[in-house]
């Protein structure tokens, strides 16, 4: 069905003056954005690396293992977080388990970190919850072979945030899934929901 012609709206070329051809209004609201706007406002800048930036519970930074109750690698061996990354940054080689709890477990778990776009892909495929991103976000290394993450070095990564007490919060998938989630909060007297 072809357009009305009265539902058609034509806009003409706005017309420049004087001031305009000379880009004075630009620059002005240039000025008013730069100079004025940024020497009025107060200064937010992280001192980094003195003052380190505090990263909300559901940042998505470097990966971690999990562990079980028994202390063991809580992985697997499934492949799902492999199969879901849509960087092929995971490599994952199974073997035999020697605990009866389970068939598989992970021999080796490389993941790059490099390559890695931290999307949550791995977290959300993952049915055992066994690889989460963590709120760390400082991450260097001198070399790539630095930062290829081994099942050992993504352990110690959860040690760390274990005795630091920046556990993520991404425990099960809530509406918009677990990244979305945040800490249940206790109720405030005197509003909504709190008892008496």
């Amino acid at each position: 069905m072809p357009i009305k012609t009265e539902d058609v709206k034509w806009i003409e070329t706005p017309k420049l003056g004087v001031l305009d051809h000379l880009y004075l209004p630009a620059i002005l609201e240039g000025l008013k954005t730069t100079v004025f706007g940024h020497m009025l406002t107060p200064n937010i800048t992280v001192q980094y690396p003195e003052v380190q930036a505090k990263m909300p519970p559901n940042y998505r930074g470097v990966h971690r293992l999990n562990r079980d109750e028994e202390g063991r690698v809580k992985c697997v061996a499934c492949y799902m977080c492999s199969t879901a990354c849509p960087a092929h940054c995971i490599d994952i080689v199974a073997a035999p388990s020697p605990w009866p709890d389970r068939e598989k477990y992970p021999e080796t778990f490389v993941l790059d970190e490099l390559r890695c776009i931290y999307c949550g892909m791995c977290e959300e495929a993952c049915p055992v919850d066994a690889i989460e991103l963590t709120t760390l976000h400082v991450l260097t290394g001198l070399s790539r072979e630095e930062m290829m993450f081994d099942k050992e070095k993504l352990l110690s990564v959860f040690d760390q945030t274990v005795k630091d007490g920046t556990d993520p919060i991404r425990t099960s998938a809530g509406r918009l899934g677990p990244a979305s989630e945040q800490p249940k909060q206790a109720p405030v007297p005197g509003q909504p929901g709190a008892q008496p």
